[in-house]
């Protein structure tokens, strides 16, 4: 089968969007499929072609930037080049070119699969406000020419006001999750490598420093968690310095975090086996999301597949991995006392919170998620 896939931003280029993309992309290659993928080159140092893990990358050249997003003039003529040689074209929004992508497919009689990550919220401001109504509008034309419509969580869709009149063409698949077992080596490398200590209490963070992500609250809740574990200390995995369109945000958050000295350490962006020992090296992860931007969550079951367990946001899509394991709490969101709290009853009660860690990897496996795209592609197809 022949998959054209489109998406603003793909690798190097970091975040939750990207990494589902590239994950299932490489997925499919593996399953016999061929893989286009058509993004952005959002850094002129990229090639504009390449085979990258025998997927095909497309990038045509980057007109302007509007905010968060690019203006691309020749992104329908390749989109169109593109999906005349494909089977099915697979749309990851949120994503400005889409609704043209979903137009030429139909032109061109291509079955169009949509994979809705989360909505699209840009700060205050004219042009985005002009932003986020252009994308709302396109979003929903891509929508209706769309054959089936995926989400994280059917929770989030449900109470999703912008997929709730599409949930007769929806079906719910998790993102997927590949974690590496890390060597005793490996552990034994990061432990030296961000000085763990004996004794201290590590809660890790794993998220771009982003506004939406609730940054602030876990920030907030350190003083209460230290006032009972005086060695508790955060370690934060991500883009923390210039994040896009986030810079007054950091700018905000530095001297707070500046103020809790050692008990915070920034790791920035690591390499795979370097997040599996992350992951094994925390007591407790947590992920504090304010809002739609966050529809599951999955450094959430990345952390679960470590036996860590989690503390996260109770809004739609991004409580249900810890419902559906057991391994964590919810909290409300924005919330720094609750948070607080519930991380301190991990820590000190961590056998209430023991999951399946090795039947979550399986269930999560981008072979098994590939597996299901795989399904609703070939009956789009047939239909």
């Amino acid at each position: 089968m022949r998959i054209l896939t489109t998406l603003t931003y793909y690798r190097p280029h970091f975040s939750g969007l990207t990494i589902y993309a590239e994950r299932l992309a490489r997925a499919l290659v593996r399953r016999g499929h061929q893989v286009t993928v058509l993004t952005s080159r959002y850094n002129a140092s990229l090639p504009g072609r390449e085979m990258a893990d025998g997927v095909q990358v497309a990038r045509p050249r980057v007109l302007m930037r509007v905010s968060k997003g690019v203006l691309m003039p020749m992104m329908p003529y390749w989109a169109w080049v593109f999906a005349r040689q494909a089977d099915v074209v697979h749309l990851h929004l949120p994503q400005l070119d889409a609704a043209p992508i979903a137009v030429i497919a139909r032109l061109l009689g291509k079955p169009v699969v949509l994979t809705y990550h989360c909505d699209l919220r840009l700060p205050p401001g004219f042009i985005n406000a002009v932003a986020n109504q252009v994308s709302h509008l396109a979003n929903h034309l891509s929508a209706r020419l769309a054959d089936v419509i995926v989400a994280n969580a059917q929770d989030y869709a449900e109470n999703s006001a912008f997929l709730r009149p599409y949930l007769d063409k929806l079906v719910p698949i998790p993102p997927p999750v590949e974690m590496p077992q890390p060597s005793t080596e490996d552990m034994a490398a990061f432990r030296r490598k961000v000085d763990i200590q004996p004794g201290q209490r590590i809660i890790g963070m794993a998220a771009r420093l982003a506004t939406e992500k609730g940054v602030e609250y876990l920030v907030q809740a350190m003083p209460r968690i230290l006032q009972k574990h005086p060695t508790a200390r955060v370690l934060y995995q991500g883009q923390y310095q210039d994040v896009l369109g986030e810079e007054a945000y950091a700018r905000k958050l530095a001297p707070l975090i500046a103020a809790l000295g050692e008990h915070w350490t920034f790791l920035g962006n690591i390499s795979a086996p370097e997040m599996a020992a992350f992951f094994r090296t925390c007591e407790v992860t947590v992920l504090p999301s304010l809002n739609s931007t966050d529809s599951w969550g999955i450094v959430q079951v990345e952390s679960m597949a470590c036996g860590t367990p989690v503390v996260a946001s109770d809004l739609p899509g991004v409580r249900q991995p810890v419902q559906i394991t057991g391994m964590g709490q919810v909290v409300p969101a924005a919330n720094a006392g609750a948070l607080a709290e519930a991380v301190m009853q991990v820590l000190e009660h961590p056998e209430q919170y023991r999951g399946d860690p090795q039947s979550i990897a399986h269930q999560f496996s981008s072979d098994r998620i590939a597996e299901q795209y795989e399904t609703i592609f070939q009956r789009v197809l047939r239909k």
